[in-house]
């Protein structure tokens, strides 16, 4: 529902004020980084389009004639909370700070944004924490590195950034993590921890293209789960000894056996683990990355040993997938995490259109939205959106 100009700037004011709160005002070193079309919001709503060069080098505009309501107040969420990133991943500490991160759209660099809600985030300035070294960036508008769906954690006690980065090479992919030096991820260091070290007998955690690591802590204990290539995309789990230390040898988690799982590509990736009601769950998303990207899960109690797979279910058909009658294209590469009112959201990016011209990965309309998710009666969550909660932004259709 558009709201009035004045209403526009009211909520923009109260919602960057605790922008800055977050960011010291450390407009300086990261306004500069934001593309046109996440930086500024017209006095019409909408945000102007922007330029990125393509690996091909072509010129692609993206996010043309989007248009933005003001942020909603309360639990009614803006969606979408940010434009342009895809994998998104929210956190919430337990100081109630957020801070979110996603994949930058020219896959070079790691941004954080922090608020005191969740929307928050949407008027916040980004401030990128770590850039891809100068002789790995692009060269001649061609993409030789990549770096992908970071996430940030706090693990027994430290801020990590867990992140998939090139290796040497386009695709020798890996599980990387960056530590901050202090206690604060906006002000103080990030630095390189390297890919994740395992045991001295695994051979095969990151032995191939890794990617999506996310961590959680059940039982006392810290978990990894990451999607590694063998020789399609599985889901991997071990425990954790220390924030970017595996303990234990990996296990087979999850690897693609439904028809809905192998549309284009044959794919698990992108976990993520959500606590309710005594239950784990696990969403991760499946398929290509075009209109058949859709979202699967798996679950098991709480009480339970996740690193014994026998008390693993998955699921046999996906929870949340296209919707064309609601413009919803491609939806997955979830997180979970608390809103304001202590409600359990689903925060994940889809496109809402199904055309793609060349690489999907190279159409950056991706944009990260905000579902709040129900249970059924047995604690079983429903994915799905709400009328009022899909597009509190408006989109035009950006292919025609």
């Amino acid at each position: 529902m558009k709201k009035g100009l004045s209403c526009l700037l009211a909520c923009t004011l109260a919602l960057g004020s605790a922008a800055l709160y977050c960011s010291g005002g450390d407009a300086e070193s990261s306004s500069a980084e934001v593309p046109a079309a996440q930086s500024a919001v017209t006095e019409t709503g909408a945000i102007p389009s922007a330029e990125v060069k393509t690996a091909s080098g072509t010129e692609r505009t993206i996010a043309t004639d989007t248009h933005v309501s003001s942020p909603s107040v309360g639990s009614d969420y803006q969606s979408p909370l940010v434009t342009l990133r895809a994998d998104p991943y929210l956190y919430k500490h337990t100081d109630g700070t957020y801070y979110f991160t996603g994949s930058y759209p020219e896959y070079d660099r790691i941004e954080l944004t922090c608020a005191d809600s969740v929307n928050g985030i949407a008027a916040a300035v980004p401030k990128t924490v770590w850039t891809l070294p100068e002789n790995e960036r692009p060269k001649n508008n061609q993409f030789s590195h990549y770096v992908w769906a970071p996430e940030i954690h706090y693990v027994m006690g430290q801020w990590v950034i867990y992140f998939a980065r090139s290796m040497g090479s386009l695709w020798n992919i890996k599980c990387c993590a960056l530590v901050l030096n202090g206690d604060d991820p906006m002000h103080d260091e990030w630095i390189e921890a390297g890919v994740i070290e395992k045991t001295a007998d695994d051979n095969v955690s990151f032995n191939n293209m890794s990617l999506d690591m996310t961590v959680f802590e059940t039982g006392g204990k810290w978990y990894a789960i990451w999607a590694q290539i063998r020789p399609v995309s599985n889901l991997y789990i071990a425990e954790l000894e220390t924030p970017t230390k595996l303990k234990t040898k990996p296990l087979l988690l999850s690897t693609p056996e439904y028809s809905w799982e192998k549309v284009r590509e044959t794919v698990n990736e992108g976990p993520a683990v959500m606590k309710h009601a005594g239950k784990l769950f696990v969403g991760y998303s499946a398929s290509a990355t075009g209109y058949e990207y859709c979202m699967g899960l798996l679950e098991m109690d709480a009480s339970d040993d996740p690193m014994d797979l026998e008390n693993w279910t998955k699921h046999s058909q996906p929870v949340f997938k296209t919707d064309p009658s609601r413009k919803i294209f491609g939806p997955g590469h979830n997180c979970f995490v608390e809103g304001d009112e202590g409600e359990q959201l689903c925060v994940l990016h889809f496109r809402d259109y199904k055309d793609i011209t060349g690489d999907s990965l190279l159409d950056y309309n991706r944009h990260a939205h905000v579902m709040k998710i129900k249970f059924d009666r047995n604690g079983a969550p429903i994915f799905d959106f709400d009328e009022d909660e899909l597009y509190n932004t408006e989109f035009k259709d950006h292919n025609k």
